[in-house]
């Protein structure tokens, strides 16, 4: 049993603002959450939506708004756009 933030950081060896911004992924629409969990896995050094970009969303509390956000960054980047 963990009390706190700091708890789940210790022993994952993270930050506590890291495992905020984890936690902070639970506020994304359920489909998008299913979407980057089915995410292929990506050769190089760099992730076709970086996590910063996923952050961002998470931070949108409209689930509609998210949604539209993320079908233009999947857009964006399938066409092979970087930020």
């Amino acid at each position: 049993e963990v009390a706190d933030f700091a708890d789940i950081a210790e022993l994952g060896q993270v930050t506590r603002a890291r495992v905020s911004q984890i936690v902070n992924l639970l506020n994304l629409a359920p489909d998008i959450q299913e979407a980057i969990l089915f995410m292929p896995p990506v050769a190089g050094d760099r992730e076709a939506i970086s996590e910063r970009d996923i952050r961002a969303i998470a931070g949108e509390p409209d689930w509609k708004r998210q949604r539209e956000v993320w079908s233009q960054l999947t857009r964006l980047r399938a066409g092979g756009e970087t930020r």
